[in-house]
């Protein structure tokens, strides 16, 4: 499992403030998503939010680096590091989550849990690259992401919540067999 790093106060406030504009609409968690996901088009920073040495990332593990949390909790910015190779475990998440890559590109994996639990079903792939945001929410957020490129890729991600209190953004690994 990847290692959250220590918070970092590089995260740009106008991205800060944008996000808090964002969430204090009370919308669902779809809906808060989908708002947060503009706001994260418009403010998407470079992956220069990273020193040299965080960008490298690790050869052992994907790497999330904390930017930014919310003091009342509502949210966190991190900012992912992923080495050539190196892949999440299939997972849900906690909250909603919005994500921009801003070097390189990341290859997602979607999955369906069967309605007896006992397997999962790939429902879509997707590959995400320089610029692209998307967000989501729970139910329905069964994913894996790798870099499956030859460069590190660095995403920046916003959660619905305090992760460093929570200790990730993930509410489940599946360990399941996957059919199709």
């Amino acid at each position: 499992m990847t290692v959250i790093m220590p918070v970092r106060t590089r995260c740009p406030a106008d991205l800060v403030e944008a996000i808090r504009t964002a969430t204090r609409q009370h919308a669902d968690w779809q809906q808060t998503a989908d708002l947060v996901a503009r706001e994260l088009r418009v403010h998407l920073p470079g992956p220069d939010v990273l020193t040299a040495d965080e960008r490298a990332g690790d050869p052992d593990d994907y790497r999330c680096h904390v930017l930014h949390t919310e003091p009342d909790g509502s949210f966190s910015v991190t900012a992912m590091v992923w080495r050539p190779g190196q892949v999440t475990p299939i997972h849900d998440h906690v909250t909603w989550c919005v994500f921009g890559v801003v070097q390189g590109a990341e290859y997602e994996q979607l999955y369906m849990l069967s309605a007896d639990g006992a397997h999962l079903a790939e429902v879509g792939r997707s590959q995400n690259s320089l610029g692209e945001v998307s967000g989501f929410a729970p139910p329905g957020d069964i994913h894996r992401v790798r870099n499956s490129g030859q460069s590190v890729a660095i995403s920046i991600h916003v959660y619905g919540a305090d992760i460093t209190r929570l200790g990730s953004s993930i509410r489940r690994v599946y360990d399941l067999p996957v059919i199709g």
